[in-house]
């Protein structure tokens, strides 16, 4: 199918190439010129010349410009079908080049439903299609639709890089009437820059592109549309007004010009009223009250001659009425232009509801049909899968008589060895968990051990300088010391502590916490003391030696001890201790 297809074309007669792309032409020109039922005449004689020659591309052109015109000209009735068409052909032409034009088809079909995500995603398609052919007129026309959604957006920097985008494309066309659009959207981009850094410089670029469009207009007469020359005048008329209040003659040379390049055009109302709007500003700046009476009756008269209305125009134009009446005071007048803006406003509304319901009737449309392909290539993913899947069975069956012999074998050897493996993991377990405990343990036995060495080596110490504070009070008050006396007892006392030492390290490590939680009333430290000596088994004059007091104090504590532990006269206090360390 592909090379027939390429054959036909090949031989089609180069006028009919010819014809197709002047009806093309021809039909843009009437487009963009605002003679849309010429316009949509043109676009289907080009259509179907195209197809009657197996010719796709063009007619996938064709159809956009189409849908392009019915957007233009409100005829939402069968916009979708006219939007798939050129899809549908453009798919059919099988080149990069129609798919763009086919997924802009979409792009316009999203932007009259407001859906700015699909705009951005079908321009996006279009894009990566150009990237395989260069066509630079479809291109400007996506950079310049997704600058117009990210105005929409108020994104400063995207409206300036698909501004930019669009005019680099557009340069490089002949198509004038593209530029000088893409000339607007620059000044656009320049306004957004100067709103935000307030530089003049950007206002000065605003005007020179707008200014650019004025120059490619008279350079290249009937080749850039007076509608679109007209756009260009208002926005410089109200960037003067806006920006250069001062300056007047310019302002209202372009509002006048905008004036009289649109008169006996078709469907270009609101932009007359849109410039008589603006000149009536200046009146009123000037003060020249008439002026803008008349200004403001004439816009009103030309909006309303337009069957609808632009509602959002007449609305506007009839509250100026009413607020320059009521400021002459002719509050008769204001009141009725009043009124009447109430009217307008629930005929707008009624408007917009309606666009709305054609608007959610064409994206039900779309949804459903989306949903309908989208089910399609399903089932036929489901059918391709299917056949998969009924041979893989076929193949699985073989394979499986044949393997299974060896699989049975492999299973058992396999669970053999899992089993082997699994009895070897829990040994290593079971011998890696012993390890841990014994070392858990030793660690738990070391602590404690040395726990119970500090509190020997805690009395030993404490001994020693209790002796030392002894000598040194005795040296202080001027006794003698006899050196070689404490020396010797010291030696027998150590040669003693040694072996408390030894009883020492075998206290439980919850010796004095046991005491305390029997006692009735709290223990002092040197009770503590005490019952520590005791519990080393020492006697009272060691006890009365090591602690530096008399044997019969000794006895006295033992006794105060016996009563704050709640023992009774019968009671041994060395057996209660020793009852504690077991």
């Amino acid at each position: 199918m592909k090379y027939c297809l390429y054959i036909i074309v090949m031989l089609m007669p180069f006028g009919s190439i010819a014809q197709t792309a002047e009806l093309y032409q021809q039909a843009e020109v009437f487009r963009i010129n605002k003679n849309y039922k010429e316009a949509e005449a043109r676009a289907r004689q080009s259509a179907a010349l195209a197809l009657q020659h197996g010719n796709y591309t063009d007619a996938t052109k064709a159809y956009t410009l189409l849908t392009d015109i019915k957007i233009n000209s409100q005829q939402l009735t069968n916009l979708k079908q006219v939007s798939d068409s050129a899809l549908l052909l453009a798919q059919l032409a099988k080149n990069p080049g129609a798919m763009a034009y086919g997924y802009y088809s979409q792009v316009l079909l999203y932007k009259m439903l407001d859906n700015g995500e699909d705009v951005v995603r079908f321009c996006n398609k279009g894009l990566k299609e150009l990237e395989q052919v260069d066509d630079p007129y479809i291109a400007a026309k996506i950079y310049y639709r997704l600058y117009v959604v990210y105005s929409d957006w108020n994104n400063e920097a995207r409206v300036n890089t698909y501004a930019r985008k669009a005019t680099e494309n557009a340069l490089r066309t002949k198509d004038y009437n593209l530029m000088s659009n893409c000339y607007m959207a620059l000044s656009v981009a320049h306004e957004y820059n100067y709103n935000s850094t307030k530089s003049r410089s950007q206002l000065d670029s605003t005007l020179f592109y707008l200014n650019r469009v004025e120059a490619l207009y008279q350079q290249y007469p009937g080749q850039v549309a007076k509608f679109t020359y007209a756009i260009a005048c208002i926005n410089l008329a109200n960037c003067y007004l806006r920006y250069f209040p001062e300056t007047t003659t310019e302002g209202i040379h372009y509002a006048s010009t905008a004036r009289a390049v649109l008169k006996d055009l078709p469907n270009t109302e609101e932009v007359v009223a849109s410039s008589l709007g603006i000149l009536s500003e200046y009146a009123g700046k000037a003060g020249n009250k008439a002026q803008t009476e008349s200004y403001l009756l004439e816009a009103y008269s030309v909006i309303k001659s337009q069957q609808p209305p632009y509602y959002y125009t007449l609305i506007n134009v009839v509250q100026a009425l009413s607020i320059f009446y009521e400021q002459q005071g002719d509050q008769k007048k204001a009141l009725e232009f009043q009124k009447e803006v109430t009217e307008y406003n629930n005929k707008n509304f009624n408007q917009k509801q309606a666009l709305n319901a054609q608007k959610l009737e064409i994206q039900y449309e779309t949804e459903k049909k989306n949903n309908e392909v989208q089910i399609l290539k399903e089932q036929e993913r489901n059918r391709r899968l299917q056949s998969y899947l009924y041979g893989a069975i076929a193949l699985v069956a073989v394979l499986g008589l044949i393997i299974m012999y060896r699989a049975n074998r492999f299973r058992m050897r396999y669970a053999l060895q899992r089993e082997r493996q699994l009895q070897l993991k829990v040994k290593l377990e079971k011998e890696e968990q012993a390890r841990l405990k014994a070392e858990q343990q030793l660690l738990e036995t070391q602590q404690q051990q040395l726990k119970k060495e500090v509190m020997a080596n805690v009395l030993q110490l404490e001994h020693k300088n209790q002796t030392l504070l002894n000598i040194k009070d005795k040296l202080a008050e001027g006794d003698k010391v006899n050196m070689q006396k404490i020396l010797k007892e010291e030696m027998i006392l150590d040669s003693n502590f040694e072996h408390a030492k030894l009883q020492i390290q075998q206290v439980h490590p919850d010796f004095f916490y046991l005491i305390n939680e029997k006692a009735q009333r709290k223990l002092t430290l040197l009770d503590l003391k005490l019952c520590a000596y005791l519990y080393l088994k020492m006697d009272t004059r060691q006890i009365a030696h090591l602690m530096n007091i008399e044997a019969k104090s000794v006895r006295m504590s033992r006794y105060r001890i016996k009563q704050k532990l709640g023992l009774d006269k019968e009671e041994d206090l060395n057996s209660f201790l020793q009852g504690l360390g077991a």
